[in-house]
């Protein structure tokens, strides 16, 4: 593609620990989104791409459901969102988006995954400059121009549209991603996206190898295995 960008996606859980961890995270985004945002997932965009990305990783309907029934009933956990920036090994940029109900105890937690490989966490706008905030769409297409022209229609800033390999890329402020969404299935029905979601795309890329690239790799499975992360977003090719 002409624009990389790193799709998120989960580690492959193994042992029913690591699918454990990676059904908590989803519970928890599922539940965080369904009390703020609705929880029907017909008038809340959001949500339903959410549950989507879900059941493609396999994330059991129970699991769903529950998260939902639980946003439903009100009270319950009070989850806020934290977002933490810093340089990882390679002299890579990184950022890691939380959920928690204790920002203490997440802060220490992400700041000594970065010791632990010998980086340090960063203020906030550390890196984050270096990445767009956009709203991603891939499909399967064949004519990116009628895709445009919809958009263009629904009054969405186009930030870049692609067509490669029988693949529409559509990248948007994220703060269009509901407009973004409505007018692409408008103009071409009920289409599967195999990508979806919000993210950040860093402006430029760096490649690691050697010891760096073992390093890191170290570094996003610690991060990964905290409860509180959400998505780690970086740089490294």
């Amino acid at each position: 593609m002409g624009r990389a960008f790193q799709n998120r996606k989960e580690s492959m859980a193994k042992t029913s620990d690591q699918k454990a961890k990676v059904y908590s995270k989803y519970g928890r985004e599922i539940y965080v989104c369904a009390k703020s945002g609705g929880i029907d997932p017909n008038g809340n965009l959001a949500l339903r791409s959410l549950i989507d990305r879900a059941k493609k990783d396999q994330v059991p309907t129970h699991v769903i459901d529950k998260a939902i029934d639980k946003a439903k009933g009100g009270g319950g956990e009070d989850f806020d969102t934290a977002r933490y920036e810093g340089f990882g090994p390679g002299n890579t940029m990184v950022i890691v988006d939380c959920l928690s109900d204790n920002p203490n105890r997440t802060f220490g937690d992400v700041r000594t995954c970065f010791n632990k490989v010998k980086c340090k966490i960063g203020g906030q706008g550390s890196v984050s400059h270096m990445f767009d905030h956009s709203a991603i769409f891939v499909f399967a297409g064949t004519d990116e121009e009628v895709v445009l022209e919809a958009l263009m229609m629904a009054d969405v800033d186009v930030t870049d549209i692609e067509l490669e390999d029988g693949k529409v890329t559509v990248f948007a402020p994220h703060t269009d991603y509901s407009k973004a969404k409505t007018a692409i299935t408008d103009a071409l029905g009920d289409i599967e996206f195999e990508v979806d979601e919000i993210q950040f795309v860093a402006q430029n890329t760096i490649e690691i190898q050697g010891e760096e690239l073992e390093q890191f790799d170290r570094f996003l499975d610690l991060l990964n295995d905290l409860d509180d992360v959400q998505r780690v977003y970086h740089n490294a090719e």
